[in-house]
This record gives structure tokens, sequence and C-alpha cells, in this order.
């Protein structure tokens, strides 16, 4: 599965446990502009360092893969979890890259320059 979405929030790597380390991403996702969703990513063992090179505010691409398991607690009373796993992150367009605006300014018609130095 994959969506497009704006980096929001990246967190550091954890080591969960000697043989598990996970890194979270949240991605803002908006299908309708009134209600933005924020998605919690997960990216775990060596695509912990697919992160690194992602920054809040970039526009990316993010595939994953949808993740569910049950869990019993001590009680016996049984819970069911979903995740999103990440396994791979494409950069679309950066937060602080030098991209021409899709439109112009606009210019004040109305003002004169000081000095016109063009030769006609």
């Amino acid at each position: 599965m994959e969506i497009k979405g704006k980096i929001h929030e990246v967190a550091p790597t954890v080591q969960v446990t000697d043989s598990l380390k996970k890194r979270e991403v949240i991605i803002e996702y908006i299908e309708n502009p009134q209600y933005p969703e924020y998605l919690k990513f997960e990216a775990i063992q060596d695509r912990c360092n697919l992160l690194d090179n992602v920054r809040v505010g970039d526009d990316v691409e993010v595939f994953f893969n949808l993740r569910g398991r049950p869990w019993t607690d001590k009680t016996g009373k049984k819970t069911y979890f979903n995740s999103l796993q990440l396994w791979k992150i494409n950069v679309l367009a950066g937060a602080n890259n030098n991209t021409v605006p899709e439109y112009a300014p606009p210019v004040d018609l109305t003002s004169t320059p000081e000095e016109d130095d063009l030769p006609f």
C-alpha cells in the first residue's frame, strides 16, 4: 500500500529489546483538507535508516504494509492491534528546497521606479 503526505514528526530510533529497534514517523495525510489525518508509521530494524534523510515539512510517498495481531492480557481479555510498517519512503519535495512556486506573487504596477536605467 502507499499514500502521499507531509512529514509532521520524525522520532529517534528506539532500541525496544536486544534484538528489536524501531523508529516512528507521523505523516499528515490530507484526503479532505477540512479534516487532515495524522498517521503513525513504524520502521523496524534496518528500515529505521530510511528516515535519516527526511525532514519535517517534506512531501513524501510512503510505502507500507498493514499488520494486525491479537494480544491477550493477564485476565484473558483479547485485544487487537494494528500497525503500519514502513518499508520504503520517497521524498517528493523537500521543505527547504529552492523550488519555484507554482504561482507568481502579485506585482505592484502602481509604484514607479526611482531611476530608470533602461536605454529606451
